[in-house]
């Protein structure tokens, strides 16, 4: 099965008479392997990060680089762990 399959056949499926807006599957280096016709395009991005308790979620547009999006999201979730959150 395709990646394409995937999001196309599973995440885009049918549940009820309802579906998810947009999903995709990209890699951890950000290369996209599947997408639906309706995933946003551009240059902004998303961070997440997992606590032990959380997730916190970053969404960014230009002119934020994702890099900087990493640091902000990374230092609220060091400071949550650290706080055993």
């Amino acid at each position: 099965m395709s990646w394409q399959a995937y999001v196309d056949d599973h995440l885009m499926c049918d549940i009820e008479g309802h579906q998810l807006s947009a999903a995709a599957i990209l890699g951890h280096d950000g290369s996209v392997w599947a997408q639906s016709t309706s995933f946003p395009q551009g240059s902004g991005g998303v961070t997440i990060k997992k606590t032990g308790q959380a997730l916190i979620f970053g969404l960014y547009d230009e002119p934020v680089t994702p890099g900087q999006c990493n640091m902000i999201v990374e230092r609220m979730g060091d400071y949550l762990i650290d706080q055993g959150l």
